[in-house]
């Protein structure tokens, strides 16, 4: 039998985010944030009362430790307040089982799972900016020949001799500080040249590195673009061949019909499905979690006097009959999911079978259990107020063999089904 395929992977993500949105819309926001608030400030009052008895001197002692313990208390009782919530919360989730899906289409319009292409913007911006330009190297300042002034006056006879040294000095030193001067600017030149070589090197590398990356991106860019459109040609040959009623596309409709069928996380099932074209006729089977994966506690209790949160325990009887509810309510709600789905009323009628894989205790060897056994048509199904029946009564008119015990891994007698 089949479990699906690739349009129906498409639709897992999806379907875990819808499962936990609705979980989340089922649940009283008002309630819940009263109740964090709650925990919140008994936590802190048990905290700062805690704090204070630490402090507390011999005579403030016995208010302190009173205080604590009466912070301690409320912090329990709020504790068992949550839990009972979460609890009816999951309680509720699985006696609602079918009335969950009535409020939805579970018409899939094929042409959402178009691919329509994204690209992603280009990674390597830093790429397109040119390289900064080197920083300027100037040459250093050329010396300047400052002569001695000529002796004026009488002095000019005396020290004449004496200026004429002088001067021939101030020009040899302007001389050699000039040789110096030339050969710094050679090298400020050559700095110069080779921070402009170094710069021209980086910015052919830059250069080279773009063109580079951006063949990269644009290749990558028509890679999505023919993923995308191979998978929209899948999805018209899919469409197309679901036009014609082909087995392979109408089991792969409804796997994503399936898939999108959104159970509690404490409540999962899985299908099983094989789609016979001549007869227009799916054979599907529902696998549901066993009686020992639901929870069988009735409520969670505070004892003072033990300083313990304790649970009591659900009576068989209401364990039988909400377990049994559970089956009975997928059953309809699976035949209902594909019935409403199949628009073009390629399947006519659904065969189904919704049991659980258990160990069995005479061999130690994995069985399968079936719950439920029934057969519908299309049109009579379709006729039915589900929002109105009792599920039970419902699979009795349909003539389903259903077990007496699912609760207690009774197997249903495969005798005796009739198509309704």
């Amino acid at each position: 039998m089949a479990r699906g395929g690739f349009f129906a992977g498409l639709q897992r993500a999806a379907r875990i985010a819808v499962r936990e949105n609705e979980r989340r819309a089922r649940q009283s926001a008002r309630e819940h944030a009263a109740l964090v608030r709650r925990v919140d400030q008994t936590r802190k009052a048990e905290s700062r009362a805690q704090a204070q008895l630490a402090k507390a001197d011999a005579a403030h002692r016995k208010l302190r430790e009173r205080e604590a313990q009466e912070a301690h208390v409320e912090a329990m009782l709020v504790d068992v307040e949550e839990r009972n919530q979460q609890l009816a919360d999951v309680y509720e989730d699985i006696d609602t089982l079918l009335e969950a899906t009535l409020s939805r289409d579970d018409y899939v319009d094929l042409n959402t799972l178009r691919v329509v292409v994204t690209h992603p913007p280009f990674d390597r911006v830093d790429l397109e900016i040119r390289t900064p330009e080197p920083a300027p190297i100037p040459n250093p300042p050329e010396p300047v020949l400052s002569l001695p002034e000529a002796p004026r006056g009488l002095a000019s006879l005396f020290r004449k001799k004496k200026h004429i040294e002088a001067v021939e000095g101030v020009r040899r030193a302007h001389q050699h500080a000039l040789v110096g001067w030339e050969a710094k600017c050679r090298q400020a030149e050559a700095c110069r040249q080779k921070a402009k070589s170094d710069h021209a090197g980086v910015e052919e590398k830059r250069v080279a590195d773009l063109e580079r990356e951006r063949a990269r991106y644009a290749k990558e860019c028509e890679d999505r673009k023919a993923e995308a459109a191979a998978r929209n040609r899948d999805l018209d040959e899919f469409i197309a061949n679901l036009g014609y009623g082909t087995a392979d596309a109408v089991q792969e409709y409804v796997s994503i019909v399936l898939s999108n069928s959104v159970y509690p996380e404490h409540f999962q099932v899985t299908h099983e499905f094989e789609f016979e074209q001549a007869a227009a006729e799916l054979r599907l089977r529902v696998l549901v979690p066993g009686p020992s994966e639901i929870s069988d506690i009735k409520a969670y209790k505070y004892s003072k006097a033990s300083d313990e949160i304790t649970s009591t325990t659900l009576s068989q009887k209401e364990c039988r009959e909400r377990f049994a509810g559970a089956v009975h309510q997928v059953a309809l709600r699976s035949f209902h999911e594909v019935f409403e789905s199949d628009r073009r009323g390629l399947i006519q009628t659904i065969s189904l079978e919704v049991g659980t894989n258990t160990v069995d205790p005479a061999t130690g060897k994995n069985v399968y259990v079936p719950f439920v056994i029934a057969a519908a048509e299309r049109q009579a199904f379709l006729a039915f107020d589900l929002s109105a029946v009792v599920p039970a009564l419902t699979l009795g008119h349909l003539g389903a063999a259903v077990s007496k015990n699912p609760f207690g891994l009774v197997s249903a007698e495969r005798a005796g089904v009739r198509r309704a």
